[in-house]
């Protein structure tokens, strides 16, 4: 809980009123261009290092970038590589993750959390850049109800709460890519190919023009209002709070996500580029953003079900 400190006036922007690790929070997603910089310096650091490490253990494992999906082979040689490493025997199990006979490679549970861990660190980094608007909202409102002495709880419960939906959409992630692994035969690291490939990117790109991603992101263009109206003071209440707004985000980019089954789980080169677009898309107005995205993914996808069909 915050303590209440000081007489300033509580919407000056310095979050007087907050703990240090508040405001060093609240300060961190002060302006639309700290998030994508705290993305790599702070809060998804750890997610990146884990996600570069493992794509170059796999690479190095393969022999070459080529497994990763397209653009990897322009960043393959700046990888971190330690055969012995976490990282590298979590890439293992990854790559043993597609057929069934792949499975050798250790556990079918072991191969489960190793692309459940992949799945959840690839969420972390690129969709919580995307949450520091919510959570400089949040501070907001938190700055101005401790300065009337009202009881607050940290932001930190909040973004606990968010990070929690994003580990139950990778259980679902993880489980499709095991079905499409098993049915294709193909390493779970692959990029998918082919008529699947192309039913993927049609359904991600069919979803930008919905009215279902139209309200997502709405809210999560708009967090304020579902913040205020729903204020709570309890740690659960703050953080099922999060949580919805999980739900939310999830709605908005969920179709996005399934983007990597098409050009590679482990491209961190699309990875890169979805997190700038999708940062892109909720700090922006309007819908030319998504539906350009929409509308290129579709006629993408369409050319790799016409020549798989043909």
């Amino acid at each position: 809980m915050f303590t209440p400190r000081g007489n300033r006036d509580p919407l000056d922007g310095r979050f007087d009123h907050l703990d240090r690790p508040g405001r060093a929070i609240a300060s961190l997603a002060r302006r639309p261009v700290w998030p994508v910089l705290a993305m790599v310096a702070l809060t998804a650091a750890i997610a990146w290092w884990f996600l570069l490490s493992m794509a170059g253990s796999i690479a190095g494992i393969e022999g070459s970038a080529r497994p990763l999906g397209p653009g990897m082979s322009l960043i393959s040689r700046f990888l971190p590589v330690d055969p012995g490493s976490f990282t590298a025997t979590i890439a293992d199990l990854c790559l043993s993750g597609g057929s069934g006979a792949g499975l050798g490679g250790g556990s079918n549970a072991s191969v489960f959390l190793a692309l459940f861990g992949m799945w959840f660190a690839m969420a972390a980094a690129m969709m919580l850049p995307t949450a520091a608007p919510m959570i400089r909202t949040y501070a907001e409102i938190a700055d101005t109800a401790a300065g009337r002495g009202d009881p607050v709880v940290h932001p930190a419960v909040l973004a606990a709460g968010y990070l929690v939906v994003w580990a139950v959409a990778a259980v679902l992630f993880t489980l499709v890519q095991l079905a499409i692994g098993s049915l294709t035969g193909a390493s779970a690291t692959a990029p998918v190919t082919g008529a699947i490939a192309g039913a993927i990117l049609i359904l991600a790109g069919a979803y930008q023009f919905t009215a279902l991603k139209q309200a997502c992101l709405t809210k999560c263009r708009n967090p304020f209002t579902t913040l205020f109206a729903r204020w709570k003071t309890s740690v659960g209440g703050v953080f099922r709070l999060g949580m919805e707004q999980g739900v939310w985000c999830l709605g908005c980019c969920w179709a996005l996500m399934l983007i990597m089954l098409a050009v590679g789980s482990m491209n961190v080169v699309w990875m890169a580029a979805l997190t700038v677009f999708t940062f892109l898309e909720k700090t922006g107005a309007g819908r030319v953003t998504t539906q350009a995205g929409g509308a290129i993914v579709s006629l993408w996808g369409a050319a790799l079900l016409w020549g798989a069909l043909t």
